[in-house]
């Protein structure tokens, strides 16, 4: 860049945003416009109104700085400490995955499946990571109380920090373990989700950078087909739930088939699958009947 007093909101952002393509980035303007929004604290639209305006020597150095993150590969969301999700903004870092859209449609399926015992009832959430889906569910379900576990206590504890700023800490608690053995033993529940690990392990070389470098490899790898720990919860749920309770399962988009046949397997009624936002199959659902 030139001397900071050359560079207006427009011209900085279109330099940026040529700046990004040239290194292969796909979202090139986009990416240039969150971290100068994220700079300056204003929005996108803020950012075309107020085009003309010239940036403070401050304002380049700070935008600079975020600029070199972001060729290095970090993810927008590390970069600007957060990312929204159903409509509110979680707080986000390397200690988990960055939540997705896709994932909204867990929290849907969890939501319409349950709609008949919604005055109360018990839901676990399972790999919370960021406690997207467990945090949303216990706003959207206020008469609930939500258990959220992960096998990181890193994850977890940016999850409670979440729900505590997003005002979900009164019905949500958050527990450190392996999958169902962060609850107790006698626990039973109306709804169990989970968004866990499903990248073959041998596809993690080949993810995008900003997702192979940046995100945690626990939260990515699920074994070598990459339903190892679905496997685990579609066999262990059965003793978790009460009879009548759901259980939901976002998986990668070619493997509903595979799931939907392993929940029938294992004895589970009605199950349902679920298309995310880009027309893949990417919830799977069921009901546990005794």
């Amino acid at each position: 860049m030139s001397a900071p007093d050359s560079w207006s909101i427009g011209s900085v952002l279109r330099w940026a945003a040529e700046d990004f393509a040239k290194r292969g980035n796909s979202s090139s303007r986009l990416d240039a416009e969150l971290l100068l929004g994220h700079v300056l604290g204003v929005d996108r639209i803020r950012l075309v109104l107020d085009a003309a305006r010239p940036l403070g020597a401050e304002e380049l150095a700070a935008f600079r700085a975020l600029i070199i993150r972001r060729r290095r590969g970090e993810p927008i969301a590390y970069i600007r400490g957060e990312r929204e999700f159903y409509g509110r903004r979680f707080v986000v870092d390397a200690r988990v995955l960055v939540p997705r859209p896709d994932t909204e449609t867990l929290v849907e399926v969890a939501l319409t499946r349950t709609r008949p015992r919604a005055l109360y009832g018990r839901a676990l959430d399972l790999c919370t990571g960021s406690g997207c889906v467990a945090v949303t569910f216990a706003l959207e379900r206020r008469t609930w109380r939500v258990t959220a576990t992960d096998l990181s206590e890193a994850a977890l504890a940016l999850a409670a920090e979440n729900a505590r700023r997003l005002g979900a800490a009164w019905n949500t608690r958050f527990a450190s373990g392996d999958l169902f053995a962060a609850t107790g033993p006698g626990e039973r529940f109306e709804l169990v989700t989970a968004n866990p690990p499903y990248i073959p392990a041998g596809e993690i070389p080949t993810l995008d950078a900003d997702v192979r470098d940046f995100e945690p490899r626990l939260a990515l790898d699920g074994g070598s087909d990459g339903l190892t720990l679905v496997r685990r919860i579609v066999e262990d749920a059965r003793g978790r739930l009460v009879p009548g309770g759901v259980l939901a399962l976002e998986v990668a988009y070619d493997q509903a088939p595979r799931t939907h046949a392993l929940l029938e397997e294992h004895g589970y009624a009605d199950v349902e699958r679920r298309r995310d936002y880009g027309g893949h199959e990417r919830v799977v659902s069921a009901v546990w009947r005794p």
